[in-house]
């Protein structure tokens, strides 16, 4: 597992992009994983505008919180099943305040799709990222990032944490990550 502690992450997902095939077809797929409030959303964003790739954000795809694992059966079907068929991919995108699902979004065709948040790298979807990116940082970090974003969050954190080290435990996500980013000590 390769471990970079540069701050120039974005130029090397963006290298792997380059040199690797894509594996969702003809769609290089970037997932971007790791627990919450590491700063995969950041790094998603700075990734995803170099490339001019579209972003979606796994938080859109988890039915509630206590949908980490469906989110990810939802992102391996709505996402990278039918670009691994070389049909367009399209998502139904949760709404948290109504606590259902909303509209469907849809995706512009495109030779990069950056997948970012907890689970983006789970199995059996994340085996078709052409790139998997593992972001991390010490939990306390981690914790007052994820207050500072969105104080609402704090009656689940405990919640969502047992979740994530479930997740993570089973699938094992940082192993077969490209590229681990450390986000301890403010870099992204």
């Amino acid at each position: 597992m390769p471990v970079d502690r540069t701050t120039d992450h974005v130029s090397q997902i963006v290298a792997l992009v380059d040199s690797t095939p894509a594996r969702c077809g003809g769609t290089h797929l970037v997932a971007i994983d790791g627990p919450s409030g590491s700063g995969k959303t950041t790094l998603a964003r700075q990734v995803a505008d170099v490339l001019s790739a579209p972003t979606v954000h796994m938080d859109d795809l988890y039915p509630g919180w206590d949908g980490l694992r469906a989110g990810t059966h939802r992102a391996d079907e709505w996402i990278v099943r039918p670009l691994r068929e070389g049909r367009a991919a399209r998502y139904q995108r949760w709404d948290w305040h109504a606590e259902r699902y909303a509209e469907w979004v849809q995706l512009p065709a495109t030779d990069v799709v950056v997948l970012e948040g907890c689970g983006s790298g789970a199995l059996p979807g994340g085996a078709f990222a052409s790139v998997l990116v593992w972001v991390e940082a010490a939990e306390d970090i981690r914790y007052a990032r994820g207050m500072a974003r969105d104080p609402g969050f704090a009656p689940y954190w405990d919640q969502w944490a047992a979740q994530e080290r479930r997740l993570y435990e089973a699938d094992r996500t940082w192993e077969r990550a490209d590229v681990v980013v450390d986000t301890t000590f403010g870099r992204a």
